[in-house]
């Protein structure tokens, strides 16, 4: 299979470079101020996000493969970032779980649309909440960088991380079951 390396693909490829980046850079302490280093890779691998739907919209150079690698760039970003709140107790296992399982379960059905022939690509509220991901995730960078960087105190700053993972929780698991409804009129279930 031949990839259309057109700018839109290659920003789509650049946000998944960028997350082992994001997560090196969040995760070490040899480097001053990792954690503002941190935001501003994650900051840039969510503009290439909005960037490259937009691209793709206005120069109609939408792809099979954009469509498919699009939503999984997303996943891989927003799933490193979960994973580093969670090791930071800044976002409970249940949150992750509940977001991995709708993002499970979405795949699958991209997976059984593209066996017969369709491609499905993200709604509105899957980009609902994949804005949500990102701005709540910037939020929270943020206030990690400005509580180590400048030993800025935050106060409840693990109950405002939580209170908005719980509320991307939710959005996600709806913004779930709409995508599941409305595959169902686009593919067999049955074969």
């Amino acid at each position: 299979m031949k990839i259309d390396l057109n700018l839109p693909n290659k920003l789509t490829i650049i946000r998944i470079v960028l997350t082992p980046v994001f997560l090196f850079l969040f995760l070490t302490e040899l480097i001053p101020y990792n954690y503002i280093f941190a935001l501003i890779v994650f900051a840039v691998a969510a503009i290439t996000d909005f960037a490259d739907g937009k691209i793709a919209r206005s120069r109609n150079i939408i792809t099979n493969f954009g469509k498919i690698a699009d939503p999984i760039a997303d996943k891989i970003l927003t799933t490193t970032t979960l994973l580093c709140f969670m090791q930071k107790n800044l976002c409970s296992i249940w949150v992750i779980l509940l977001i991995l399982t709708r993002e499970f379960a979405v795949s699958a059905i991209r997976i059984s649309a593209a066996s017969q022939g369709s491609v499905i690509p993200a709604n509105i509220y899957g980009k609902i909440k994949t804005v949500m991901q990102m701005v709540f995730s910037v939020i929270i960078l943020l206030l990690i960088a400005l509580q180590s960087g400048i030993n800025f105190s935050i106060p409840h700053f693990e109950i405002i991380s939580a209170v908005m993972m719980w509320i991307l929780a939710v959005v996600t698991i709806v913004s779930g079951i709409i995508y599941i409804k409305d595959s169902a009129k686009i593919i067999d279930f049955s074969k």
